[in-house]
């Protein structure tokens, strides 16, 4: 693909002073448009070094309202980020609704430059790329606009920037031994990027590729393909067919397994039973907390089920013996402005907890598939593609080497009814007991297709899903800890090999 750039083409100076000057008020009306519109836009610049980037990138902003974008310098990671999965720190740099978001460089460094200094092992690059790939079509399929571009230099270019760069006391500080490395090792070098552009051009995000010898040319074809893919992304916006609104599914298919239906509700433990089992178990997820910090293993307890199915209860006992500077109990309810402006996924990546931290979720990500889509607060479309989404999302956490244990707390209709009316008889706890609860339980059809379906499409090899008999409160609260310590034990048993 490289080799089909003829890196001679150039651009004089009238030429560009008169398209440039059009370019840059061009993009500075798409870019008030896109804040009107509220479409989040994306703009990754890669290249080797010395190719323009920098001032390609200032000649770009100037003409831009400073409020509207954010230019994202990217380096290495930080101990911190690095404590995460490597996509982590790129969710959080996400640009809201109608922001534009420049990255120089960006998740691409891993696949190049990571990949050159064997910081990424060659059978790990394939599996970076599928996440990537991944990555950018969820952000894709929520409406933001993608750029990519990479500016490529030939050898005795890049090769002379440099040295001219090095020799410049203003400039010099810029230039890093890796950048020499590029050079050193261009054949190689360029052997990876061939291979990353392949793998990871799509028909959602492709890669455009800039002849960059001379900056003038350079400049203006990115900016020309910047501004068509604004204006096509708009377009599309604007003619965009509203999706379809399909009547809501109360009864599950004959050829759909009823999972909730199997599950044996009668198991309990005597009060007894329950004291000893409880504390066993306690007092062994303790030893395994200081076993995950010493080991660095992150892990995810995530929790669901039906209203007053017991989470809090479960959460509270699976707590009480940690240490609580080594875990961390997330709650979610309706999203928040900030988050609406976002991809619904953001706001858990942004929980996450890093090596060595037990992060609790009490909900999560199916709220997607669950209570969004049975309340229509997501759209037939949306909810479909979530199963996708979440099942990307959760690979790439067990690749990471995080612990996911997902709980789903199932009751019967007629001991939640017995628990809501406790609730309401009691003043210690009437507060837990809302019109929303009530609501829900009369749109139980709706709601028992939406669960199982959840179960059925997300329950996959690596983050198999866990339904716990919830009639019994007590059996419930040690069998929740008591799952979460077998898998805490088989992670340990892997790490060890």
């Amino acid at each position: 693909m490289l080799e089909s750039l003829d890196l001679e083409r150039t651009l004089d100076k009238e030429t560009y002073a008169a398209q440039i000057e059009e370019l840059m008020l061009q993009l500075r009306s798409l870019q008030l448009t896109c804040r009107e519109k509220k479409l989040p836009v994306i703009v990754v610049l890669e290249g080797w070094a010395a190719a323009g980037k920098g001032a390609l990138v200032k000649k770009m902003v100037n003409y831009m309202d400073p409020r509207g974008f954010v230019v994202q310098s990217i380096v290495a990671p930080t101990l911190q980020e690095a404590a995460y999965p490597f996509l982590w720190r790129f969710w959080q740099k996400l640009p809201s609704q109608g922001a534009i978001a420049i990255f120089y460089h960006s998740w691409y460094t891993h696949v190049l430059e990571d990949r050159l200094f064997k910081r990424l092992l060659p059978p790990e690059a394939p599996q970076a790329m599928t996440q990537i790939n991944a990555f950018e079509r969820q952000l894709a399929d929520d409406d933001t606009a993608i750029a990519k571009f990479f500016i490529h230099l030939s050898r005795k270019e890049l090769k002379k920037r440099l040295k001219k760069m090095g020799e410049d006391e203003l400039t010099a500080w810029r230039v890093r031994p890796e950048d020499w490395q590029q050079a050193k090792r261009y054949k190689e070098y360029s052997t990876l990027v061939e291979d990353m552009l392949m793998q990871t051009s799509t028909g959602v995000a492709p890669w455009t590729l800039v002849e960059g010898n001379c900056s003038r040319w350079t400049r203006v074809k990115v900016l020309s393909q910047l501004v068509a893919t604004l204006t096509e992304a708009l377009e599309r916006q604007a003619v965009r067919i509203p999706p379809p609104n399909l009547p809501p599914q109360s009864e599950l298919l004959p050829t759909e397994p009823n999972l909730l239906a199997e599950v044996d509700l009668s198991v309990a433990l005597d009060k007894e039973t329950y004291k000893q089992k409880l504390r066993a178990a306690q007092i062994d997820l303790l030893a395994l907390q200081r076993a995950i910090y010493q080991e660095r293993i992150p892990v995810v307890l995530l929790f669901e089920g039906w209203d007053a199915a017991g989470k809090g209860g479960a959460i509270k006992r699976l707590t009480d013996s940690l240490d609580p500077r080594s875990y961390k109990v997330n709650t979610y309810a309706a999203p928040t402005s900030q988050e609406k402006a976002h991809h619904y996924l953001w706001r858990f990546w942004r929980d996450l907890p890093p090596d060595g931290i037990i992060g609790i979720f009490d909900r999560s990500w199916y709220g997607r598939v669950l209570v969004e889509r049975v309340e229509g607060f997501a759209t037939d479309i949306e909810w479909r593609r979530a199963f996708q989404e979440i099942n990307e999302f959760e690979a790439q956490l067990r690749t990471a080497g995080y612990v996911l244990v997902k709980f789903w707390l199932h009751i019967s209709q007629d001991e939640q009814l017995q628990r809501f009316e406790a609730r309401k008889n009691n003043p210690l706890k009437a507060y837990k007991l809302t019109e929303e609860d009530w609501r829900n339980r009369e749109r139980y059809p709706l709601y028992n297709v939406a669960v199982n379906q959840a179960i059925a499409r997300t329950s996959t090899p690596i983050a198999p899903w866990t339904i716990v008999p919830g009639n019994d409160k007590n059996y419930a609260r040690v069998f929740v800890i008591e799952t979460a310590i077998s898998a805490i034990k088989a992670q340990l048993k892997q790490n060890s090999k």
